[in-house]
């Protein structure tokens, strides 16, 4: 098995990206320097409480929120459980109705299974064609009885961007909680009239060059909130554990850099994906592109090659040196087509010609011409 020093091209930024130097350069400093528990009171955990609430005060800046409404965890699928035992802790046990997009990550839709078998009522939303929600349906399902609307910024496997603050409209006037998992479009799109439009938003640092265990649970009015389990004393009471600062500490580094090249990272990437299209419509390869015309994300390409299998594709381009996927880095070892292709309408052998291109700060316009050679010689040599 090669393992990823051996990968000359990484178009997998969707799963995870590569930690940046100089946030791995704070978290080596941070470990060393600032190694106390937050929560000691004597100075050594004095500093490192220090330097958590300066990164936590960084990141609410980004956000444009007070500090005291953000909860670092592991990282997104955390929060996302975390979010949800909150919600449900917060409302009326007759208010026992969820309301989730048919196309959430697997930390959220497990999640919410278990609580249907438990007896809450889920209903799940319908999908367009284009992947973006189907709001008449949101509407027809809304009651008093609903206690929480869960719906993905954007969607990891097509990059479709969900229309959040018309959501939040729909779900506000019935007084439910509105969560929104925010880990695919953190520091790659403006958050601020999303955090605006929300009761919970979740972010992950190994989606933007930070390293992997760690990200938050954003509550921008977590005065609202109940904690789901009593007496826990981190994180204002809602996430028990000893805090991770230098993980933190690296997160909120890498993210900020990120967020502060946002706009002419999103130009490029939009360059570079156009470039790959038109390639490839150049050429006899018989390929469908899974997007929403006018609301997508550009660092997330999904395409369908006719007759060919996407884990076949992902494969060879495995064997020539490419990082590819066919899905959520969750789905990996599961036979089951795409989730999120279905529910957009597609058949299931469509799904199971899934192929997910995701690009990143390091990707070249050299790398889109090799790729694009490539798949070329797998579809001809079929």
């Amino acid at each position: 098995m090669k393992d990823g020093s051996d990968f000359l091209i990484y178009l997998d930024y969707a799963a995870t990206t590569p930690i940046d130097e100089e946030a791995l350069d704070v978290f080596s400093q941070a470990s060393r320097k600032f190694f106390g528990n937050a929560s000691s009171l004597h100075d050594i955990g004095s500093e490192a409480a220090r330097l958590l609430d300066m990164s936590r005060q960084q990141l609410a800046e980004m956000l444009n929120i007070k500090k005291e409404g953000i909860i670092f965890t592991s990282g997104g699928s955390e929060s996302n459980m975390l979010a949800i035992d909150t919600f449900i802790a917060s409302k009326p046990s007759w208010q026992n109705h969820l309301i989730v997009s048919s196309t959430e990550h697997a930390s959220l839709a497990n999640f919410v299974a278990k609580l249907e078998q438990e007896g809450f009522e889920v209903t799940y939303l319908r999908h367009l064609e284009d992947g973006r929600v189907d709001i008449e349906h949101l509407q027809e399902c809304m009651s008093e009885k609903t206690c929480l609307v869960i719906v993905q910024h954007v969607n990891s496997e097509i990059g479709v961007i969900q229309p959040i603050e018309q959501i939040s409209e729909i779900v506000r006037k019935h007084q439910a909680f509105f969560h929104v998992d925010c880990v695919q479009s953190f520091a790659k799109l403006p958050l601020g009239k999303i955090a605006a439009s929300c009761d919970g938003l979740s972010v992950s640092s190994h989606k933007v060059y930070g390293p992997k265990g760690t990200g938050a649970v954003i509550f921008p009015d977590i005065h609202r909130l109940k904690a789901s389990v009593p007496n826990i004393t981190h994180e204002y009471g809602f996430r028990p554990g000893t805090v991770d600062v230098p993980g933190i500490a690296s997160f909120v580094t890498a993210a900020k850099k990120l967020a502060d090249i946002m706009e002419d990272e999103r130009k490029r990437i939009s360059t570079l994906r156009m470039q790959l299209i038109q390639r490839l419509t150049g050429t006899k390869i018989d390929f469908q592109i899974i997007e929403a015309k006018s609301e997508q994300l550009p660092h997330i390409l999904a395409l369908t090659f006719a007759g060919l299998q996407g884990q076949y594709i992902m494969l060879e381009l495995n064997q020539k040196g490419f990082a590819v996927s066919t899905g959520s880095a969750c789905q990996i070892g599961k036979q089951d087509p795409s989730k999120t292709m279905m529910a957009i309408g597609k058949s299931e052998d469509e799904a199971h010609q899934f192929v997910r291109l995701s690009f990143g700060k390091n990707t070249t316009a050299d790398d889109i011409h090799k790729l694009a050679d490539c798949i070329e010689e797998i579809a001809a040599s079929r």
